[in-house]
Order: structure tokens, then sequence, then C-alpha cells
């Protein structure tokens, strides 16, 4: 008994293991497109959020992101500096931030344009197995 438990310990028997550490591998694969933009993978993944829907509330970027607000309203503030979007108060409720890109947070769009190819380019998947990989860590995130 005592022996199936320290299989379980092992950490090649552990499926996070392996997600974190591709996880990370991604995130570093994305460095060297990101940065000559300025940008972080975080700040990039939230451009992908408001260049489909411009305009989101605060609360809606952090669903969409599955992020919390303390670590998205630091982002916002630093692309906001950086000129890249503006965050507006509701006026039917000053608890709600809106939140508007720039001419410069659109544009950003087009100097990000080619990102996803390139990251395409350096996996080593089929896309049949990336889009089966989609599916089961979607299937996980919604859990």
């Amino acid at each position: 008994m005592e022996h199936d438990k320290d299989d379980a310990l092992k950490l090649e028997n552990q499926l996070c293991f392996p997600l974190y550490a591709a996880a990370r591998k991604i995130v570093g694969a994305y460095t060297p497109y990101l940065k000559p933009l300025g940008l972080t993978y975080t700040q990039y993944i939230l451009f992908l959020v408001l260049w489909e829907r411009d305009g989101l509330l605060v609360s809606e970027i952090c669903e969409r992101l599955m992020l919390d607000s303390g670590t998205v309203t630091p982002l916002l503030k630093k692309l906001e500096a950086k000129g890249y979007l503006r965050r507006e108060r509701s006026e039917s409720d000053e608890r709600c931030v809106r939140v508007v890109l720039t001419d410069e947070g659109r544009a950003m769009k087009e100097r990000a344009g080619d990102i996803p190819a390139k990251m395409c380019s350096c996996m080593a998947l089929s896309p049949e197995q990336a889009k089966q990989l989609y599916e089961l860590l979607y299937m996980i995130l919604k859990g």
C-alpha cells in the first residue's frame, strides 16, 4: 500500500507538471515576438480581448482572461501610461470602469498580426493535435 503512495507522489506521475511546464515553455516562446513590441504575454492577451471587443468593463476583461482585478488593474495602468488605452468610469455606476483602446492601441493589432502564425510554426503539433489539445484544456478550465 505504501508503494502506491510513493508512486502517486512522483513528479513523472503528475498531470499538473507537464501542463505547468508546457505553459511556461509556450509563454517563453512568445517573448522574442512580444519584446520588440514592448509587451509581456499577459499584456498581449489583454490586447487580444480588447481587439476582439473594445470598450469592455474591467470585470468582463477579468472574466475573459480568468484573472482577478488585482492582476488586471496594474496591467491596465501600465498600458494606459503607454498611451494604448483609456479607463473611463461609467456615468451610471462609477464603480464600473470601461476600457477603451486609443489609436495607438488599435495600431498595435497590426504590429502583432503575425504572432499567431509564428507561434503555430514553433509547436511540434499537427493542426488536429493542436485542436484536440485546445479542446482538452478547455474541458479542464470549464470543469
